[in-house]
């Protein structure tokens, strides 16, 4: 591999890879760091990849990073990059595998006084309704209409299935449904994988977690969101499961196809691509916001389940529970979208790989009952340390193109992750700190330690020190559903 590229400091959380680093730069590459995360960074391959980013045809500006950037397929984990719509490329590896991967955070009325005696019956509750871990299935079983439907539907399908409630879309990234689906784009396999997976967690990463307010910074905007301290809210993490897959496997292979056939040597196979503007990117497009529909609409059917574990376990509604969402969010995606340059307005595709959409107050995109503040933005630590919900600023839009981390950020990969951690040890450290992990297995706790993950509070003022984001309100975790 090639030597790591250097790091030019901007300012104390911005740094620059300048141009000539790499050979075909078109623009610099920028990371959002400090001096503490960057001690993680040095030597990293993820730094390369993001040089690499900045050779692509069409790419606006910078090819940026965000502060939890680590080695990911074709782009970093954390890789966000902007792209003229007429001479620009998509590349499913800008986007990741596991399409609209994205994060929902619920609240409850209830308080860790309230769940803290019946938290073991509840995260073992959570498990069993909703099924995890690697090729889980048993979620809601569909057919091949039904697949169909999911995506063009997105969440409003499962919500029309009684799996939630029309206040629940409202408070969705795009409602939850991405315009543009092309279903007809989504191969057979890739349908055939989904048709059990509507509902489940999956593996890796992925996780519910019962956490509690633990902290406030931003008073007005946490109580909009309906946040108090000690309320115990639910984050969920998880995306669009085998289908999504499929479909990213399904158009590499078509797009290194292409690219053999012209002759086209990229810098990084793994960044195989096609001109927007081509068939093959626009069939890409239809096929990845079927995708992301599907991962809504899995994360909607994951809600549903979560009301029945709380209902069941506390013997009340989830109308009497108040179990209600407060926002979702997607982080792995591209999407068409209107940003500042050379002095006007112009519209590009931006992706955002292991990146959160983060627009400031104002923005129409942002839903009504948020727009005074902005964008709620979802990071989620690991299962041992804090979460956060921040907040997009003005500088987002101006830095990042609407951009913001998306969670902690991996410091060892998981085969090393699995070297370094024993079972026994995390799980113990944990209950001594009266958290509770159900995990389908071994593996799906020592991968995600929380010693595998770098740290989510230096992460966070990072985002905030860049003026991307805002700290609104830190969570802690109590129970933990592990893939």
């Amino acid at each position: 591999m090639a030597k790591v590229p250097a790091l030019v400091a901007l300012d104390a959380f911005t740094y620059e890879i300048p141009r000539e680093e790499v050979p075909g730069m078109r623009v610099p590459g920028r990371l959002f760091s400090n001096s503490a995360l960057l001690e993680g960074v040095a030597g990293d391959p993820s730094l390369l990849q993001l040089a690499n980013v900045a050779t692509l045809p069409g790419i606006e500006q910078n090819a940026l990073a965000m502060p939890d950037i680590h080695f990911g397929y074709g782009f970093p984990v954390g890789g966000v990059a902007a792209f003229d719509l007429a001479e620009g490329i998509v590349s499913p590896g800008g986007i990741g595998y596991d399409i609209n991967c994205g994060v929902r955070l619920l609240r409850t009325r209830l308080t860790v006084d309230e769940v803290r005696p019946r938290l073991g019956e509840l995260t073992e509750r959570l498990y069993r309704e909703v099924p995890s871990g690697v090729g889980s299935r048993g979620g809601l079983a569909l057919s091949p209409a039904d697949v169909e439907a999911v995506l063009l539907g997105g969440a409003a399908w499962a919500v029309e299935r009684g799996e939630g409630t029309p206040e629940d879309l409202r408070v969705q990234e795009e409602g939850g449904r991405l315009a543009g689906a092309l279903p007809g784009e989504v191969s057979e396999s890739a349908r055939k994988r989904g048709l059990r997976q509507l509902g489940t967690l999956g593996s890796g990463n992925h996780f519910l977690e019962v956490q509690a307010v633990d902290e406030i910074f931003f008073p007005e905007f946490a109580a909009a969101l309906g946040l108090a301290p000690r309320q115990v809210v639910v984050m969920l993490h998880t995306g669009s499961r085998g289908l999504g897959h499929q479909v990213a496997t399904d158009f590499v292979r078509r797009m290194d196809e292409r690219l053999r056939n012209e002759g086209v040597q990229l810098v990084d196979r793994q960044l195989s691509c096609a001109p927007i503007a081509s068939e093959d990117g626009q069939r890409y497009l239809g096929a990845m916001a079927a995708a992301a529909n599907f991962a809504w609409a899995n994360r909607q059917a994951i809600t549903a389940a979560v009301r029945r574990g709380f209902a069941a376990v506390f013997g009340r509604s989830a109308e009497e529970l108040g179990i209600d969402v407060i926002y979702d969010v997607a982080h792995n995606i591209a999407k068409t979208e209107a940003h500042r340059a050379n002095g006007g307005t112009k519209r590009v595709l931006v992706h955002r790989k292991g990146a959160t959409r983060a627009f400031p107050a104002g923005r129409e995109e942002v839903p009504s009952p948020y727009r005074s503040y902005g964008q709620p933005v979802l990071i989620p630590g690991d299962m041992g340390t804090a979460s956060y919900v921040l907040a997009g600023l003005p500088g987002s839009m101006e830095r990042s193109f609407g951009s913001s981390c998306h969670g902690a950020g991996r410091r060892l990969s998981r085969s090393a992750a699995v070297r370094t951690f024993r079972f026994d040890e995390v799980t113990h450290r944990l209950a001594e700190r009266g958290i509770v992990v159900r995990s389908a297995t071994r593996e799906g706790v020592t991968e995600e330690a929380p010693g595998a993950y770098k740290d989510v509070e230096q992460v966070v003022r990072v985002a905030e020190g860049a003026g991307l984001s805002r700290r609104v309100v830190r969570l802690l975790p109590l129970g933990v559903v592990k893939g």
